[in-house]
């Protein structure tokens, strides 16, 4: 039997390089090709072939990775980051070979964290309450629609890694902090969104499905974030230290979300979860 050629977007990268080192582990006979746009993090992967791509930003990404598939004859392509699957997502028909990739209205739901809490919500599942910041001037008008919390949750409703999240304490904080991501980093203040503070535990449940059945799934409690000390707000989406848990009240909170939004899913799905002070558990994204 011909050995699977896998192609793994990101090569180089923490996230990439872990997948890689498990399935060469999992199945030694496969063969990873590895990609990514930048060659200083390309050199450091140990994939079995490494390709230099366009940034998924790029107009030629879709081309340049459809034509890397055909030509490493690739059987199974796996993107590993929002980035990329939003990109693979949108050009999944330039490529040859498997892309367990759900239906891309599912995606693009999944990336949007404001529409997704609001589509949960009308599905009667538990979501952070959440309020648009539509210009600086209303987040006064906010803050008294919660009353006037000790904290409200401050972050854009796309991105990754928490970036741009962080709790604030008064309308002045919370006008600070968007103001200085507009300004150091170009993030619109009509990206932002305040939405109701959870301090509880944080939950992350992990799962795999094909063709709306669930395949696999695991969950774990994370109890540090990783590099926290250069961000402001202390808070990021890597663990430092987590550890497994079982829940099942989650588990079943997750299936719920994951089917709500997408009935037949297939591929990969990561939700997070944060309680409240009771210990109530609330979903604040999915990643697909």
């Amino acid at each position: 039997m011909t050995p699977a050629r896998v192609l793994v977007m990101g090569a180089g990268s923490a996230a990439a390089e872990n997948l890689i080192q498990s399935l060469r582990r999992a199945e030694p006979s496969l063969v990873l090709i590895g990609c990514h746009e930048d060659r200083f993090v390309l050199k450091h992967s140990a994939a079995d072939g490494r390709y230099l791509v366009p940034s998924p930003g790029a107009p030629d990404f879709m081309r340049r990775v459809a034509g890397l598939a055909r030509t490493a004859r690739i059987d199974l392509v796996i993107p590993t980051s929002d980035r990329y699957v939003l990109a693979l997502s949108s050009g999944r028909r330039q490529v040859p070979g498997r892309l367990f990739l759900p239906a891309h209205r599912v995606v693009t739901l999944c990336q949007d964290k404001y529409a997704l809490a609001a589509a949960l919500r009308r599905r009667g599942l538990p979501t952070p309450i959440t309020c648009r910041v539509t210009r600086l001037d209303a987040v006064e008008q906010i803050f008294a629609r919660f009353g006037h919390p000790a904290r409200l949750w401050c972050r854009p409703r796309t991105g990754t890694c928490a970036r741009g999240g962080g709790a604030v304490s008064s309308p002045e904080q919370a006008r600070s902090w968007i103001r200085l991501w507009e300004t150091m980093q170009g993030v619109p203040i009509s990206s932002f969104t305040l939405s109701q503070y959870l301090p509880g535990r944080e939950i992350l449940c992990q799962s795999v499905w094909q063709r709306g059945r669930l395949i696999l799934i695991n969950t774990f409690e994370r109890l540090s974030y990783f590099g926290v000390d250069n961000i402001p707000s202390g808070v990021t989406s890597l663990s430092s230290l987590a550890k497994t848990v079982i829940e099942p009240d989650v588990v079943a909170l997750c299936r719920r979300a994951i089917r709500a939004v997408a009935p037949r899913a297939s591929g990969a799905f990561s939700v997070d979860v944060k309680e409240d002070e009771r210990g109530r558990p609330y979903i604040t994204e999915i990643n697909a």
